[in-house]
């Protein structure tokens, strides 16, 4: 763990390191290059045989693709409560993308012109749902349940297999309550570039979606063009911005909550204007991690990714939240609704003392797909929108062509296009 004092010199470079998190290793760019060219040159062959050497799995094309008996099976597995709970947070991921839903409109600007939008769902999507450290049963409704309630007609999805070759049944059934068919027993980075270039027996998708580890972001850059994606997403992070207020177990708690994600990397950040308040959080992380499971993959974190900082001021406290643009940002301050307008950047922000990160990560609503590393400065969380197709609505009348048809000959000259400006030209004429 790392303490940083805005009030004492040298705070702002160690600030700056902060907010600069690594790139990508140039070993796992490399690597990631290769395997993704070898499956564009070798479908189904070299798919199956990554699968075999990174999943040690021996198996036939035919056999990648998830049987209907194994969607029976593993709703069978499953106990009441866990689909209970997949229900529930279903229900409330589509009823949040509905609410995003946009309408079709359109307006008169000027006699005779009539512009608009309208909306229309993407054809095929893949969805990349991790299986490797932990099964990611929600992100299934994170993503595939978002492009359901867009109306996406052909919703892949691509999980590697547990180690003795099965599927996690909670992920499959939480595929089907979807209303995802096509599931593919693949991960990685190979898993990528067969949803982007297709193979053999998998037909290629528009745009993939999902997070994943190192590999899985680094080929979803290199595919990137080839298809659409949601966002090259990197290791999990929280900042939690609190004041004396804030109850230090809920503090603990939540930066521990992203420390258990399993790649090392993660960052838990805890930002704050009182001085007594982050001896009182390391002791409540010292307490609480003693009883988690995964421990070993905490202590990673608590030793390189977890970092205290005591600002001078709350507006102090705010502006370093927003340069660093986090994941996921909580709020446990008085007022949080109010200063919630003050953040510059943040995937999602969680209001007070009772919203914790895990609630946005299951049942909440929106979905927990985010950008990382400092991206939410550009990008945002994925929505119903990534789904959705954009066109531009333009009719004109003759005569209202006829009113910009020299403006219209003129930017031709302007750009040395003269067959633009015959376009309209020619209309003049009848």
């Amino acid at each position: 763990m790392k303490t940083i004092f805005c009030s004492e010199p040298g705070s702002a470079g160690l600030l700056k390191d902060l907010y600069n998190r690594p790139d990508c290793p140039k070993e796992i760019e490399e690597a990631v290059s290769v395997i993704v060219d070898e499956v564009r040159r070798g479908g189904d062959q070299a798919v199956c045989g990554f699968l075999k050497k990174f999943d040690r799995q021996e198996l036939t094309p035919a056999q990648l693709r998830v049987t209907e008996a194994e969607f029976e099976a593993a709703e069978k597995a499953l106990d009441a409560d866990s689909k209970a709970a997949i229900r529930l947070a279903l229900e409330h991921i589509q009823d949040f993308a509905r609410h995003q839903m946009p309408k079709a409109w359109s307006y008169v600007p000027r006699e005779g012109v009539v512009l608009g939008e309208q909306f229309t769902p993407m054809e095929r999507i893949g969805c990349y749902i991790p299986g490797g450290t932990a099964p990611l049963v929600s992100t299934v409704l994170h993503t595939a349940g978002i492009a359901a309630a867009a109306g996406v007609k052909e919703i892949v999805a691509a999980t590697p297999p547990k180690k003795d070759g099965s599927m996690h049944a909670a992920t499959l059934y939480a595929l089907k309550a979807a209303g995802v068919k096509e599931v593919y027993r693949m991960g990685g980075a190979y898993a990528i570039a067969a949803l982007a270039y297709g193979t053999e027996s998998i037909p290629k998708v528009d745009k993939i979606v999902g997070p994943g580890n190192a590999y899985v972001a680094a080929a979803k850059k290199f595919v990137y063009g080839k298809v659409a994606i949601d966002m090259v997403a990197g290791p999990s992070e929280v900042m939690v911005v609190a004041d004396s207020s804030a109850n230090p177990e809920f503090a603990a708690a939540d930066m521990l909550a992203q420390a258990e994600h399993g790649s090392g990397l993660e960052q838990a950040v805890l930002v704050t204007d009182d001085p007594s308040l982050p001896e009182k959080v390391m002791q409540a992380i010292e307490r609480q991690k003693k009883l988690l499971k995964r421990q070993e993959t905490v202590e990673r974190v608590l030793e390189h990714g977890v970092y205290m900082i005591v600002a001078r001021s709350m507006d102090e406290a705010i502006e370093i939240a927003g340069k660093y643009a986090p994941e996921h940002l909580e709020l446990m301050i008085r007022d949080a609704e109010k200063r919630a307008k003050d953040v510059k950047a943040a995937g999602a922000i969680f209001l007070g003392q009772w919203t914790p990160e895990p609630a946005g990560d299951f049942t909440a609503g929106p979905s927990h797909v985010l950008p990382t590393g400092g991206t939410a400065r550009f990008f945002h969380g994925l929505s119903v929108m990534d789904f959705l197709r954009r066109s531009s609505l333009i009719q004109y009348t003759q005569s209202a062509l006829e009113k910009e048809t020299d403006a219209i000959a003129r930017f031709s000259e302007l750009e040395w296009l003269d067959a633009h400006g015959s376009s309209a030209l020619i209309r003049r004429k009848g």
